[in-house]
């Protein structure tokens, strides 16, 4: 069948419903004179009539009752059909994969993520742990967290958690052993726990600032790790004195396993960014879940 003899069963059968030329053609969007043009087209082509036509009204024949009643219910499953592919062309779903340390995972995704799942069950997120400033572009990622200044200006970055400021910490037993430093260099004489960056290969300097001049001190110590978690860890286990975010060692200060040092150098920073490639077309799942971790003071 021509498709041209779709577009016209579409037509009789709203006027067969309708009984009326005029509430059709208001109906389908079209003239009244063009509606009653293709629905003669369609009887010249079959070679039957499908209606009866009066002053007052409009009937289906006995050919026009028999199309209506056997083809009228597969357009209208059609017609269902093509409704539920476009919700679900806007339904949200996919696979988001973002890069992020492991303390803004900890603190911000996985609380924001714990709330939007459960609304968006075909939304799935991976989360890889990468202290790197790597290429989320060449790492096929959609996104990634860093901290404000970390984020590249040719990217789109959305604030996801407040300022962030790092502690200086170790347990009070640790301290017994030698005295607390007084200024960050003296820290060069203490056992520290370390990180080391995977993208660089090497161990980060720890990041001190008074009277508006930032600095780096780089430490020494006989443990080493790449997570924050751990680091936490070996400092409440007495191994050392660990350079960590302030957050996670406040409760720990406050129960007295931890004692702070040099909080007056300790400057605070931008806190994280989601960030993204500018030219990234943003699905309805991604626009979804940077307005769930958008940060709203």
């Amino acid at each position: 069948m021509p498709k041209e003899t779709f577009n016209d069963v579409v037509a009789f059968l709203a006027v067969a419903r309708e009984r009326s030329f005029t509430k059709a053609a208001g109906k389908l969007g079209v003239s009244t004179s063009a509606l009653s043009h293709t629905v003669r087209g369609l009887e010249e082509r079959l070679g039957v009539r499908l209606l009866t036509r009066t002053t007052r009204s409009v009937a289906a024949t006995q050919a026009g009752e028999r199309l209506l009643q056997s083809v009228g219910h597969r357009f209208d499953e059609i017609e269902v059909e093509l409704k539920a592919l476009t919700e679900l062309r806007d339904k949200p779903a996919g696979t988001i994969r973002i890069t992020t340390a492991e303390h803004a995972a900890n603190t911000v995704l996985a609380p924001a993520l714990a709330k939007l799942l459960p609304k968006y069950p075909d939304i799935n997120v991976e989360i890889t742990i990468d202290y790197g400033l790597i290429d989320i572009v060449a790492q096929r990622y959609d996104a990634g967290v860093r901290s404000g200044e970390q984020v590249a200006k040719d990217m789109i970055a959305v604030r996801i958690a407040p300022d962030m400021r790092w502690a200086v910490v170790a347990t009070p037993a640790y301290f017994a052993t030698r005295p607390p430093p007084k200024r960050p260099q003296d820290l060069t004489e203490h056992n520290c726990i370390n990180l080391r960056l995977a993208t660089y290969g090497g161990l980060y300097a720890w990041e001190f600032a008074r009277g508006g001049r930032g600095f780096s001190v780089r430490v020494q110590g006989q443990i080493t790790f790449n997570g924050t978690s751990q680091r936490l860890n070996a400092a409440l286990a007495g191994l050392g004195v660990a350079y960590l975010p302030e957050d996670l060692a406040l409760p720990h200060i406050a129960a007295g396993r931890l004692k702070r040092v040099l909080e007056e150098w300790c400057p605070t920073y931008p806190g994280y960014h989601l960030y993204y490639p500018s030219r990234r077309q943003a699905s309805s799942a991604f626009s979804i879940l940077v307005n769930a971790l958008r940060y709203r003071p």
